[in-house]
């Protein structure tokens, strides 16, 4: 009990809970707002990869960090351009579409990321985001440490969460965006294309995925290799559900997942004679009982998968 103690009230357990938690921030942010327009967005494992590849290359290739950042983030738009044009005009099947776009951003970004270094003994490294202490702020006891000693993107992403709840239900714009996933009909006859606000709204979010996967290979680790997302984009789709389409649960479910998966990595070392397996299943079983519990309550978005066609009721 004493080490569970210890565990749990050591500062390095929390640091690892907000950096585990940031790429899911960004994915649950992105796919957030594609599902609040109305479009389930499957392509975010996929975009993740491709981020996590663009992003990295940006840098290998001489770019800065942040040149990076913003290279994986048109990246993750570009895809997301594809779905939206896919199923927003034209309204083909959102599962088959993020499924296909899933698939085809990963292959394609281990052909890029082969094409880029041919030929590698050893993963090749970027010197990657280092922590930044926020001046007085990081000097605080046990809090200062965990909040404020992170690197820039995990910043980026908690400002992020605190923009998107701000936009979403105190601005014209994010009424508009909620009545879009909600009647989309409703918004046309206030003279707003609802068209283009879903395709300019899954490009967003789209980007916001980019974003998650850079941070794996900019700041989390200094390489990539093509599985590294390790199923972190269907987690955000859950985390989304979990949420309740809210950009305040989101980042509460986020960093309970991560909370989590840090629990579990310290655990191994504690507890001796249980296989490493099930250890790396209490994450998802204990995502899993909490989703359970907190989706009998959520309220989906009326139009949520739903094709939209003008003229149509």
């Amino acid at each position: 009990m004493s080490q569970l103690l210890d565990i749990l009230s050591s500062v390095g357990m929390w640091e690892a809970v907000l950096r585990i938690a940031t790429p899911l921030i960004f994915g649950t942010l992105g796919v957030l707002l594609c599902e609040r327009v109305g479009v389930l967005n499957l392509g975010i494992e996929g975009i993740m990869t491709f981020g996590a590849m663009v992003g990295w290359v940006t840098v290998y290739s001489g770019g800065d960090l942040w040149t990076g950042m913003l290279a994986a983030a048109v990246g993750g738009a570009a895809f997301g351009l594809l779905h939206a044009l896919l199923t927003v005009p034209l309204g083909l099947s959102q599962h088959v579409t993020g499924l296909g776009i899933t698939l085809f951003a990963s292959s394609f970004a281990y052909y890029t990321f082969r094409l880029a270094v041919p030929v590698a003994t050893s993963p090749p490294t970027v010197d990657p985001f280092r922590p930044w202490p926020v001046p007085v702020l990081s000097d605080i006891p046990f809090v200062g440490p965990v909040l404020f000693n992170q690197t820039p993107p995990t910043y980026l992403a908690l400002a992020l969460v605190a923009l998107l709840a701000w936009g979403l239900y105190r601005t014209p714009l994010g009424l508009a965006l909620r009545m879009t996933g909600e009647n989309p009909h409703a918004v046309e006859a206030q003279g707003i294309d609802p068209v283009w606000l879903r395709i300019c709204t899954i490009m967003a979010g789209s980007a916001l995925m980019g974003l998650g996967g850079a941070f794996l290979t900019l700041a989390a680790f200094n390489s990539f290799f093509p599985t590294m997302v390790q199923g972190r984009g269907w987690i955000c789709v859950a985390l989304v559900v979990f949420a309740s389409w809210k950009p305040g649960r989101a980042l509460l479910g986020a960093l309970l997942f991560a909370f989590f998966d840090a629990f579990q990595l310290r655990l191994q070392t504690v507890v001796e004679g249980v296989p490493y397996q099930l250890f790396l299943m209490l994450p998802y079983l204990l995502s899993i009982l909490a989703l359970i519990l907190m989706a009998r309550r959520a309220r989906v978005p009326q139009a949520l998968m739903q094709p939209y066609r003008r003229g149509e009721r």
